[in-house]
């Protein structure tokens, strides 16, 4: 895939994913236990032969910055890169990203001087596994200015996407924004599989393919700033836009809830999400102790790398990297980040003494339906439950979204606290 270049956008300020995204950008939130949300687009792009990649970042980015660096390296008789592409002050323009279009028309100065023919723009937010080489070989195949990778969905769901009409040879003839009425009207080819399930739907992935020439001319000529909403509904009228559909799982990590969800439905018995795929997901390499486990039942459970673990029953839950439990806990639907790092064994004891939280969850806690996030500290006897009986609100320690108990980075829970 020498022809092609990759630009993937780092994201706005996620604030409906606050607060995990109160000290990082929505790419740089782990998933998974062990993989931070731009890992996904990198590895879709290593794993469909694109190594050129630029990741453009603007807020909370140094996180984001630091793993990238500490990732993704090349061998010196290698022309690929993975290179961030920060927001800059120019002679010629003095603002922030506007959108992301806008983020892309600011860097084509950095990426003009590589040799390719086609730009892959895709999102650093999305949770999905595709192959871009049959998107590129059908982009070709129909001769597109440009290809707009979509996704059937229900009617439900119709009312939260971008909806293109396609006809019968893949052209995207219209689009309209998060229709509310009228969806009869946008109902488009699927295939029969997708007709039976009802997603009729041609929704928008905010996955594209430009030629070169065509980003370079619309950029150039067009002001308007994002993708989605402006530059393909324009290039309707005067382009080649064609649809890729795409049948596979993909998910918009925009909310707490979608985020937990596609955390805690990796533990299913076949996710829809598969982990275990021949095609690698490539992360940050930690050269981390395997995990100790002591007595504990585990029920559809996922746990990373250099855990230690003590605790009573652990159900469809996903722990994430150093994390430490106590004995006589349980948790269940529940997604531990883990920690940065481990505490000393003089830190253990300082706090034993002291009776203050190490890091991690302490003993005979009981845990459900929550987010913590890196480098909690929970006592002991801590009761978190959350539930639709908890009304949204955002405190010191932790917040709460859609029922789900999110505990801020690095928040401590003294013995005994209860969220419930």
């Amino acid at each position: 895939m020498s022809k092609v270049i990759s630009v993937i956008l780092g994201g706005g300020q996620g604030s409906r994913l606050h607060p995990l995204t109160a000290t990082r950008s929505k790419p740089a939130v782990p998933i998974a236990g062990k993989y931070r949300l731009v890992d996904i687009p990198i590895s879709n792009c290593f794993n469909s032969g694109i190594d050129r990649i630029f990741v453009l970042t603007q807020f909370n980015s140094a996180s984001l910055n630091q793993h990238i660096k500490n990732t993704y390296h090349f061998n010196i008789f290698s022309s690929g890169f993975v290179d961030i592409l920060a927001a800059e002050q120019t002679p010629g323009n003095s603002g922030w990203y506007q959108g992301t279009a806008d983020a892309v028309r600011q860097c084509l100065h950095h990426i003009a001087p590589f040799e390719f023919e086609y730009v892959l723009i895709l999102s650093g937010d999305q949770l999905y596994q595709m192959d871009f080489n049959d998107m590129l070989e059908k982009h070709t195949a129909n001769k597109a200015d440009i290809s707009v990778a979509t996704i059937p969905v229900n009617a439900k769901d119709a009312s939260s996407f971008g909806i293109m009409k396609i006809d019968e040879n893949s052209n995207i003839t219209s689009f309209i924004e998060k229709p509310k009425t009228g969806l009869e009207d946008w109902a488009s080819e699927v295939g029969d599989e997708m007709e039976a399930q009802g997603r009729l739907y041609q929704a928008s992935m905010g996955i594209y393919i430009f030629n070169k020439d065509v980003i370079f001319d619309i950029l150039t000529n067009d002001p308007h700033t994002d993708f989605g909403k402006e530059i393909i509904p324009e290039a309707i009228n005067k382009k080649k836009v064609v649809s890729y559909q795409y049948d596979g799982y993909w998910t918009d990590i925009g909310t707490i809830a979608s985020f937990f969800e596609a955390n805690i439905g990796l533990t299913d018995d076949i996710p829809s999400f598969n982990l275990f795929d021949k095609k690698s997901i490539f992360s940050r390499a930690r050269m981390l102790p395997p995990s100790k486990i002591m007595g504990t039942t585990m029920e559809k459970t996922l746990v990373a790398d250099g855990c230690i673990i003590d605790a009573s029953r652990i159900e469809r839950s996903v722990i994430g990297i150093r994390t430490r439990i106590g004995s006589g806990t349980t948790i269940e639907s529940t997604y531990v980040m883990g920690n940065d790092y481990y505490q000393t064994l003089d830190q253990l004891e300082e706090a034993k003494a002291s009776s203050s939280p190490i890091m991690g969850v302490g003993e005979r806690c009981c845990i459900n339906n929550a987010i913590l996030d890196k480098n909690c500290r929970i006592g002991n006897d801590v009761r978190i439950n959350g539930g639709p009986h908890l009304e949204d609100g955002d405190y010191e320690t932790h917040t709460v979204r859609d029922g789900i108990v999110v505990i801020k980075k690095a928040a401590i829970l003294p013995n005994g606290t209860i969220i419930a």
